[in-house]
């Protein structure tokens, strides 16, 4: 990260792609869009090509999914197949192959495994009790102090540290009550490390500098290639769950990039024009008056949100943040 199109995000929209009534996804469509990203942001005209300028037949490749919001909203199972389905293509076996999350029971909940050959691994880093370390590697962790915790270190999921030879970061179209959104560099960053929950424990948190910070501890900016973004549906209030259906929404898009930063100012962008539109204090608002535990209330929220973690990301090298920077290419469907 950023990776060879810095500063570059391809967004694919199709009408056709989710039903808004149902949440029934169109797989066809989601192919579609899939080719139309990829081919976009390449420049290739043909699928193989474009996944081959990431990947080869050796690598072993972690789909890191976003699962938090399920049964709901999670990175769509339509969509990680098509990943999948690509990848085969281009020779890379099943078995090398990992859709991964840190809990068990949220990527359970999913059911990927219906969705994709026989032989595609899934695999979290906690499978047994919430906060159990045998899924992270001891060796790679980030150590901080934030208000005198007795656990001060974050250890990065194992097989990011020493299996995975390129990973595929497949985030979910969300606001998130502390970090302001659910992205790229949230989902590969808290979706790497163990104890990351502590730097939200109170209405003012430590998301602004700890996100980037998790996400540029090596390997991950190597060994993450690629970034496709889920936005059929979403997230505008509440996140990263989806306890509320008032506050689903259907973007009914897909983007694509390798600049994590890049791709998050546009998801900003996304989530700020929802709730405008929605009547709904902005991200960026710091008003103490809005800070509540009401979370059915759109107004209220339990934390000072840190949108600002984005462009903070952006000054540690991991993208672009800058508008009159970023080339945006829309492709209607």
């Amino acid at each position: 990260m950023p990776g060879p199109y810095k500063g570059q995000v391809v967004r694919v929209h199709s009408d056709k792609s989710i039903d808004s009534s149902t949440a029934r996804v169109n797989r066809a469509v989601v192919k579609q869009m899939l080719s139309a990203g990829m081919q976009s942001l390449t420049g290739h005209t043909r699928d193989e090509d474009c996944w081959s300028r990431f990947i080869s037949p050796r690598d072993v490749i972690g789909i890191k999914v976003n699962c938090s919001g399920a049964p709901h909203i999670m990175s769509s199972p339509e969509i990680v197949a098509g990943i999948v389905e690509n990848l085969m293509a281009v020779g890379v076996p099943g078995e090398q192959i990992c859709i991964y999350e840190r809990f068990e029971g949220q990527l359970k909940s999913v059911g990927y495994t219906r969705f994709v050959p026989a032989g595609v691994q899934t695999w979290a880093a906690e499978n047994g009790p919430r906060g159990s370390l045998l899924g992270y590697d001891p060796n790679t962790y980030v150590e901080v102090d934030f208000f005198g915790e007795e656990d001060t270190r974050s250890f990065m999921s194992r097989r990011v540290a020493d299996t995975f030879t390129k990973i595929i970061n497949v985030p979910k179209m969300k606001e998130h009550q502390a970090a302001g959104v659910t992205g790229c560099l949230k989902n590969i960053s808290y979706g790497n490390f163990s104890n990351v929950d502590r730097s939200h424990r109170f209405s003012k948190t430590n998301t602004y500098s700890f996100i980037g910070t998790l996400a540029s501890v090596e390997p991950i900016p190597t060994k993450t290639v690629l970034n496709i973004m889920d936005g059929l549906s979403g997230v505008w209030h509440a996140g990263p769950f989806s306890e509320y259906p008032q506050f689903r929404f259907y973007p009914k898009q897909i983007m694509f990039g390798t600049d994590p930063v890049a791709m998050d100012h546009m998801l900003i962008d996304v989530i700020e024009a929802k709730r405008k539109a929605e009547g709904a204090p902005s991200i960026f608002d710091r008003s103490p008056a809005h800070i509540g535990r009401d979370n059915s209330n759109p107004n209220f929220n339990h934390y000072i949100r840190e949108p600002g973690h984005v462009e903070y990301a952006s000054r540690l090298g991991l993208g672009v943040y800058d508008t009159n920077q970023i080339k945006l290419k829309v492709i209607e469907l």
